[in-house]
C-alpha cells in the first residue's frame, strides 16, 4: 500500500530523494484522517525549514493540519498547481507533492521509516 521507494515520518509525511532534493507530500493514511483538503499554505520558495518543524499548513474541512519537514533544507520549489487543486492530494497522495527541499544533511535519512515499518506504525 505504501510505496517502498519513499521514506516515512511518524507525523505521516513521505519523501522521494534524488540528487540531494527530496520531494515531499503526505501519505495516504495523512489524507484519510484529514478528509476533503481544501487549501494549501504552500511554503516559501527559499524558507529554510529543521526536521521535524513546520514546512507548511492543509486545511481540510475537519480541520487544519501542520505538514512536517521530514528532513533540514532549503525550499526550493513548490507545487503551485495545489492553489488550484489541493484536493489532489486525496486523490493521489504518494503521487501528489507539495515542496521539493535541498537536503542540508542527507544522513537525516537513516532516521527515517521504510514502506513496512510505516505501515507497521499505521495499522
Amino acid at each position: 500500500m505504501y510505496p517502498e521507494d519513499l521514506k516515512y515520518t511518524k507525523d505521516h509525511e513521505w519523501i522521494s530523494v534524488s540528487n540531494q532534493q527530496g520531494r515531499i507530500g503526505i501519505t495516504d493514511h495523512a489524507q484519510k484522517q484529514l478528509g476533503e483538503i481544501v487549501f494549501v499554505d504552500l511554503p516559501d520558495i527559499g524558507k529554510t525549514v529543521k526536521q521535524g518543524e513546520t514546512l507548511c499548513v492543509i486545511d481540510s474541512v475537519k480541520a487544519s493540519s501542520d505538514i512536517y519537514a521530514p528532513v533540514s533544507g532549503e525550499v526550493v520549489e513548490v507545487n503551485a498547481a495545489l492553489k488550484q487543486n489541493p484536493e489532489a492530494i486525496n486523490h493521489e497522495p504518494h503521487a501528489t507533492w507539495i515542496a521539493v527541499v535541498k537536503l542540508a544533511d542527507p544522513g537525516e535519512l537513516a532516521t527515517l521509516m521504510d514502506a513496512t515499518q510505516y505501515a507497521e506504525l499505521v495499522k
